[in-house]
C-alpha cells in the first residue's frame, strides 16, 4: 500500500493545470481554467480544472478527480501507475519502491532506464529518418494505402538492410559502453562468435523491414515490431522482453487509440500491426493488437480501464477460434454486467483491412455491431461437435463449461449463461450449479439463494451535508468544535452521526497544509465514499471562499446543536412535570433553556 501521507505530500506538490494541460487545451476562465472535455464528446467548453482545489470537473459527463484520477481515467493507468508518474515528473519516489533498495543501487537503476529509453527515442528517430530515402518502403505503405499523415502519426519507420544501420546514430558497436543498453533494449543481437580481439559480435536485430513503433499508456517507445515487405520469415519481428517491453502486458496501437475509444465508445482488437494502422487509416481509429502473443488477463484489464466494450477481431479458420477461445479464457475474470465483450469473426479470405476495402466501412461497422456476444461465444464453445442429445455430449459439455464459469465473477452474466447451459443440456440451473461447484455452501447448492438486500446508507441532507461540504473545503474548521459540540454531533447513533464523525477525525489528523484534491484522495478510501462524492460534486459547482466558510460553518453548527438540546430540555421537562427531576437536573434545564435561547440568537 502507497501510504497516504505520501499521496498528499504528492498532490501538494503536483500542479493539476500542468498535468491536464498536456492532455486538454486549456483557457483561463476566472478562477479557474476551461478546455473541452477529453471524457465526451462536446463543442464547448463544460470541463473545469482548479488550480486552488487541484480538481477538475465536467459539468457535462460529471467526470472528476485529482490529477491522479486524471491520469486513471485519461491514460487507462492503474491508480500505482498513475502515482508512479507524477511522483517522477516532481522528482519524489513511491515508498514502496524507495524502501526497497539502498540509495546506491536505486540511482544505477534509474540511470540505465534513462539510458534504455534515450535509446528507443533515437532508435525511432533514425527509423523515421531512413524511411524518407527507402523508396521500396515507401512504395509498400502505399501500396497497402496508407497516407505519409497516418504513417506520421504511427512514428512508422524503415530499419536498412545493413548489419550495423545503427552506429551511424550511437557509434561503434565494439565499445561496450554503446553496445550494452542497446543490447538490453533489444535493438541489437549480441553472437556467441568473437572477433580476433576476443569481442563478441554484435548486430541489428531488425534489418530491411517495416518499422512499428510500440508505445506505452504515456507515449514513451518501448520496443518495435518489424515487418518484412515482401517474401521473408518471421512476416513480424518483434522486440523481445526487456526491462522496458512486455508483450504480455502492452498493446500495439492503445496509446494512439485512446481518444477514438472514448468517442467511438468501443475498442476493436485485431492481430496484427498493420491491420491498426490501416484501420486507422479506412476510419476506425479505435483498433489496437496484440504483440505477437495470445490475449492475456493483463491486456483484457488495460482494455476494460478504457472502455466499457470491447470486441475481439479473428479469423475465421481454425487458428482464429483457437485465439478467440484463449481470449475468451483471459476474459472470463473481468466480465462485468455493466461491460459488453464480443467476438468478430471475418470471412477466412479476409482479415479486417482487406474487408473493409473490398466491402466497405459501413459492411465493417456492420459486422461489428453484429459481433458475436460472449455468453454465446462461450456456449458454443462448450457444446461445437457435442451431440447434446446423447447424456455423454450433454455431460461433455457440462465438463466443458466448468473451468470457464468457475473463472466468472458472481454476477447476472453468469446467472444467465448457467441458465442458458442448463437449458441446452436437460437440466437445472441449480443442478448445474452443483455440478461446477458455483456454490460454496453446501447447504445452498441445488438452489438460486436469494442475495441479501443491501442496506443503503441514508445521505446526510441539508445542514448535515453543509457541514460536510465545508469540512471537505477547509479541514481546518474541525478546530472549531469544542468537546460539548463534538459530544453532541457526533456521538449518535444515526448515518449522519457516523458520517460526520468520521470526516471530524479525518479533519483532526491533517498534518500541515493540504489541498482539496489531496484530502479528497484521502476521503475516498474510506466506507463513507459515496456521501463523500456527493458532497465534493457540489462543491465543485461553487467556489466558497474561506472567510464566509467560517460563518457558514458556525451557523451551521448552531442551528443543527439546537436539535440535541431540544430534546435534551423536552426529557428533563418531562421528567419536571413527573415529579423525578432531581436538582442535578433541573439546573441543566435551566442551563439548557439559557444555552438554546442564545444559540437561536446566534442563528
Amino acid at each position: 500500500m502507497i501510504p497516504q501521507s505520501f499521496i498528499q505530500d504528492l498532490l501538494n506538490r503536483v500542479d493539476i493545470v500542468d498535468v491536464v494541460g498536456k492532455y486538454v487545451q486549456l483557457k483561463k476562465g476566472g478562477a479557474n481554467f476551461m478546455g473541452l472535455c477529453p471524457f465526451h464528446n462536446e463543442k464547448s467548453p463544460s470541463f473545469t480544472v482548479s488550480p486552488t482545489k487541484q480538481f477538475y470537473h465536467c459539468f457535462g459527463c460529471g467526470a472528476h478527480g485529482s490529477a491522479i484520477g486524471f491520469l486513471m481515467e485519461f491514460s487507462g493507468q492503474s491508480y500505482p501507475e498513475a502515482v508512479r508518474e507524477l511522483a517522477q515528473s516532481v522528482g519524489m519516489s513511491v515508498p514502496e519502491e524507495r524502501d526497497r533498495l539502498p540509495p546506491g543501487q536505486r540511482a544505477e537503476q534509474q540511470a540505465r532506464s534513462v539510458a534504455l529509453s534515450d535509446a528507443m527515442t533515437r532508435a525511432t528517430d533514425f527509423y523515421r529518418r531512413q524511411l524518407r530515402s527507402a523508396p521500396q518502403a515507401i512504395q509498400y505503405l502505399k501500396g497497402r494505402g496508407l497516407t505519409g499523415e497516418i504513417a506520421a502519426n504511427f512514428g512508422l519507420g524503415y530499419a536498412p538492410d545493413d548489419w550495423q544501420g545503427l552506429e551511424a546514430v550511437f557509434g561503434s558497436y565494439r565499445d561496450d559502453n554503446v553496445s550494452a543498453p542497446l543490447v538490453e533494449c533489444g535493438l541489437l543481437i549480441e553472437s556467441d562468435k568473437r572477433d580476433a580481439d576476443g569481442k563478441p559480435r554484435r548486430y541489428d536485430r531488425f534489418r530491411d523491414r517495416i518499422m512499428f513503433p510500440i508505445r506505452n499508456t504515456k507515449g514513451a517507445v518501448i520496443g518495435f515490431g518489424g515487418r518484412v515487405m515482401g517474401q521473408g520469415e518471421p512476416k513480424y519481428l518483434n522486440s523481445p522482453e526487456t526491462p522496458l517491453f512486455s508483450k504480455g502486458t502492452e498493446l500495439y496501437g492503445l496509446f494512439e487509440a485512446r481518444h477514438a475509444i472514448r468517442e467511438t465508445g468501443y475498442v476493436l482488437v485485431v492481430e496484427g500491426y498493420m491491420d491498426v494502422v490501416a484501420l486507422a487509416q479506412l476510419g476506425f481509429a479505435n483498433a489496437v493488437a496484440t504483440l505477437g502473443t495470445a490475449c492475456t488477463p493483463v491486456h483484457v484489464q488495460k482494455l476494460l480501464r478504457q472502455t466499457d466494450a470491447v470486441v475481439f477481431s479473428f479469423d475465421g479458420d481454425s487458428a482464429g477460434r483457437r485465439a478467440a477461445r484463449r481470449a475468451l479464457e483471459a476474459c472470463l475474470p473481468h466480465v462485468a454486467d455493466n461491460k459488453t465483450i464480443r467476438f468478430l469473426f471475418l470471412p477466412a479470405e479476409h482479415d479486417p483491412d482487406s474487408y473493409v476495402r473490398e466491402e466497405g466501412t459501413e459492411a465493417f461497422a456492420t459486422q461489428v455491431r453484429n459481433a458475436m456476444p460472449l455468453s454465446r461465444f462461450l456456449l458454443q464453445s462448450v457444446t461445437e461437435d457435442l451431440d447434446l442429445r446423447q447424456p455423454e455430449g450433454r455431460a461433455r459439455a457440462q465438463y466443458e463449461a466448468k473451468p470457464l464459469l468457475q473463472a466468472m465473477p458472481a454476477g447476472g452474466l453468469r446467472l444467465q449463461i448457467v441458465r442458458e447451459l442448463a437449458d441446452a443440456t436437460g437440466t437445472t440451473p441449480a443442478e448445474i450449479e452443483a455440478i461446477c461447484g458455483l456454490r460454496s455452501d453446501p447447504a445452498r447448492v441445488g438452489r438460486f439463494a436469494q442475495p441479501r438486500p443491501r442496506t443503503r446508507r441514508q445521505a446526510p441532507t441539508g445542514l448535515e451535508q453543509r457541514v460536510i461540504q465545508l469540512l471537505m473545503c477547509y479541514p481546518a474548521l474541525s478546530a472549531r468544535l469544542d468537546e460539548d459540540a463534538r459530544a453532541l454531533l457526533l456521538g449518535g447513533e444515526s448515518s449522519d452521526s457516523e458520517v460526520l464523525a468520521h470526516l471530524v477525525e479525518a479533519c483532526d489528523s491533517v498534518q500541515g497544509e493540504v489541498n482539496f484534491a489531496a484530502f479528497s484522495e484521502h476521503l475516498a478510501q474510506s466506507p463513507y465514499a459515496e456521501v463523500y462524492a456527493v458532497a465534493r460534486a457540489a462543491v465543485l459547482r461553487e467556489e466558497i471562499e474561506e472567510a464566509p466558510a467560517i460563518q457558514d460553518f458556525d451557523a451551521a453548527i448552531t442551528k443543527l446543536l439546537a436539535e440535541p438540546l431540544r430534546r435534551e430540555l423536552d426529557g428533563l421537562q418531562a421528567e419536571v412535570v413527573a415529579g423525578t427531576a432531581d436538582e442535578a437536573a433541573k439546573q441543566r434545564m435551566r442551563w439548557l433553556v439559557g444555552e438554546i435561547h442564545r444559540r437561536r440568537q446566534l442563528g
